[in-house]
């Protein structure tokens, strides 16, 4: 869990609560453990968030950050995730807005920012409905593990494993892959008044695949924000 980035401060809080005696005071103590770690753990975060290296990108937006890197905190405790690359897609925002963020939190920096699209029957230019089913032709909300590179339909592609169990656990069967498409363009969108959409997959720019697929290939964390979900939890972790 996120506990993890303070052991110190934890190891001490908890050695304190258990040199008292009374059921209540123990009580009491384990509540003030849990608010101090949340807002210790609120704090580094939001310090993160203010020290990227942007590149010129633009940033993302802070709750969608704060979602997304509480997650990728606990994928990587568990081992689920190695690598220290955090793919950010935020679906509350315009499909003519790049939504996507690829950041290297090993040196705080943004490296990609870039459209990217959703499914047909996810929503027009907004995304608004999700769907973990077979045949959608929706996107799914949730973190994801990157998987392997391969050569498909759309020539180079990247799988991945949805790890919320009715979230977004069927990505693989329903072949939920990352791959470039020319729909997702400037170009297309001023011809079309949007961005074009997936069967669900997250597709992007066809010149930025190649350096995106092999920047997050092979256990690293993506997750796909929107506000409908008001509390992530991985309660519910694929194992």
């Amino acid at each position: 869990m996120i506990y993890s980035i303070y052991p110190t401060l934890l190891f001490m809080l908890l050695s304190f609560g258990a040199s008292n005696n009374t059921t209540e005071k123990v009580s009491t103590n384990k509540r003030v453990i849990a608010a101090t770690v949340k807002i210790s753990a609120e704090a580094k975060i939001e310090s993160i968030y203010h020290n990227l290296h942007t590149n010129s990108f633009e940033l993302p937006k802070m709750d969608s950050f704060t979602e997304a890197l509480k997650g990728f905190y606990e994928l990587k405790e568990k081992g689920i995730i190695t690598k220290d690359i955090l793919t950010l897609i935020d679906f509350s925002k315009s499909a003519n807005e790049k939504r996507l963020w690829v950041i290297d939190l090993s040196t705080n920096t943004i490296l990609y920012h870039s459209l990217v699209s959703h499914g047909r029957n996810t929503g027009e230019e907004f995304a608004t409905s999700f769907s973990n089913v077979d045949s959608s032709n929706k996107s799914s909300l949730g973190f994801y593990k990157t998987g392997e590179v391969y050569q498909g339909k759309h020539g180079m592609s990247l799988r991945l494993d949805g790890l919320e169990r009715g979230v977004n656990d069927n990505a693989r069967s329903r072949a939920i892959v990352m791959h470039g498409a020319n729909y997702v363009s400037n170009l297309f969108i001023r011809n079309n008044s949007r961005l074009g959409r997936s069967l669900g997959c997250p597709a992007i720019p066809e010149e930025l695949k190649q350096e995106i697929i092999e920047t997050i290939k092979n256990k690293s964390c993506l997750y796909i924000y929107h506000p409908s979900r008001s509390t992530v939890t991985l309660a519910r972790l694929v194992s």
